[in-house]
């Protein structure tokens, strides 16, 4: 058991902590899907993607050059950028905060002209050439009444390419229609910066951003046109796990590329102090499941009606429309392995089984407390359901959340952006928790919920998951 005992210590020791606060990856762990090649081209202006699917990630891997190197393997056109953040979860001198875009929206000053001048700024800045930039509204009001010499700045002959990148757009404002004009407003500079030659932009908007009214102004189907989004396959998910296995520090990374070699049969390549993956572990084939099945087993259970391992560890991490995140996929991973470890220490496999069930907990938990940060309303609106065992009847939820908000959804505080369609009753927070996949609505009409939130916000199942005793 010696064996099984060190693959788990480099199991935990790989640290599947995938970034969350917009720190620079650890170059071992960055994994390309097939899927992202397209939105991160220069000529994906606007990519869309939920929350945990890369959107910070990829903002912070643009702006090492290191790593745009690693992308560049890929993606050619990105080696050699000189790159920029135009704004992003973290404050910058380099763009307004929320109070700053509060000010000056609040004084009828166009977003358009606020974007304008950040990017102003940057080449300025690139080219050694000195703008007016005491405060924003200072170089705002300089590209308005001096737009021959703003323009003369932009067209002068750059020897670089940019890219600047924009994220976390719904911080710029708690107000809808604010955030609506804000993001609008950076839409329109994006068309603007297309004229200029060598200098690009890429914005990534939450998928919620992009249903609104951003889209509203002339000529925004030449952005839609080359819009891309962000998701992950189930392959692609495998293959991010033995991106960051086989790169682990120390003896952990030994052991694991070890047992590619040794057990399922890969070569491995290394550049530059980096291991990657031969193509076959990238893909839904063969050898991707027999990699996982020497970690997990081949069935979830005792035989095959259970499930495969390889399958049931992505499928029940999904949310209602059927995707899964790579923080939730490879929390479960790391908690199924310490419970493994805990409770099943002479098991024939690395993971358990009931281990990778336990493991759906921690991924609950985290997929919760991320989705509360980005909407604050929806602790208020889940707390009342806990209990409540799914699939049930719609009026079961309706009959909870009018005890405790009798007022409606009005009653819910937020001090982040409120629930988008409260104003339609009941029926509007339906309608945004079935949007997020947090709820999906059965053909027979009654409400059920991945297992993936129904364990963090305590409702239950016949035969499913339990939710955590607390």
């Amino acid at each position: 058991m010696s064996e099984v005992t060190d693959l788990r210590n480099a199991i935990l020791g790989a640290q599947l902590n995938p970034i969350s606060h917009g720190e620079e990856p650890v170059p071992g762990t960055l994994y390309v899907p097939p899927s992202h090649i397209k939105a991160l081209k220069l000529e994906a202006s606007v990519v869309i993607g939920g929350r945990g699917v890369g959107k910070t990630f990829w903002t912070s891997a643009l702006q090492s050059p290191q790593l745009r190197k690693t992308i560049g393997l890929l993606i050619p056109e990105l080696d050699g950028l000189k790159s920029q953040v135009g704004f992003s979860t973290r404050e910058s001198v380099d763009y307004p905060n929320q109070d700053s875009f509060h000010f000056l929206v609040d004084k009828a000053i166009d977003p358009y002209d606020i974007w304008r001048a950040v990017i102003l700024r940057w080449v300025a800045k690139e080219t050694g050439n000195s703008i007016p930039k005491d405060n924003w509204e200072q170089t705002i009001s300089w590209l308005k009444n001096e737009p021959e010499a703003a323009s003369n700045l932009m067209l002068r002959q750059r020897d670089w390419k940019g890219l600047i990148v924009f994220d976390a757009l719904d911080r710029t404002s708690h107000d809808w229609k604010k955030m609506d004009e804000i993001v609008r407003g950076l839409l329109r500079t994006l068309l603007w910066l297309k004229s200029f030659s060598g200098l690009y932009g890429k914005v990534f908007l939450r998928e919620d951003q992009a249903e609104r009214t951003v889209f509203n102004f002339p000529d925004a189907a030449k952005l839609q046109a080359s819009k891309a989004e962000l998701s992950w396959a189930r392959h692609d998910l495998h293959g991010l796990l033995w991106q960051w296995f086989i790169n682990a520090q120390g003896s952990s990374g030994q052991t694991l590329r070890n047992a590619l070699t040794e057990h399922v049969g890969m070569e491995l390549s290394q550049r530059e102090g980096i291991w990657f993956l031969p193509d076959d572990l990238k893909r839904d084939n063969e050898l991707q499941r027999k990699a996982f099945a020497f970690l997990a087993g081949p069935w979830m259970g005792n035989d095959p009606r259970r499930g495969v391992p390889y399958t049931w560890s992505v499928s029940h991490l999904s949310d209602g429309r059927g995707l899964t995140s790579p923080r939730s996929f490879l929390a479960a991973i790391n908690q199924a392995t310490e419970d493994s470890l805990d409770r099943y220490p002479q098991h024939t496999y690395a993971l358990h089984y009931e281990s990778i069930k336990r493991g759906i907990l921690q991924a609950s938990d985290i997929r919760v407390n991320e989705l509360a940060e980005d909407f604050p309303w929806i602790k208020d609106v889940m707390s009342p359901l806990s209990g409540v065992t799914v699939p049930c009847e719609y009026s079961i939820l309706e009959d909870r959340w009018t005890v405790q908000f009798p007022m409606g959804p009005s009653g819910i505080e937020s001090d982040r952006l409120p629930a988008q369609h409260a104003e339609r009753g009941w029926d509007g927070i339906r309608q945004d928790l079935q949007r997020l996949g947090m709820i999906e609505t059965k053909k027979d009409g009654r409400i059920d919920m991945p297992d993936l939130y129904r364990v963090g916000f305590k409702l239950g199942r016949r035969g499913g998951v339990k939710p955590r005793n607390r």
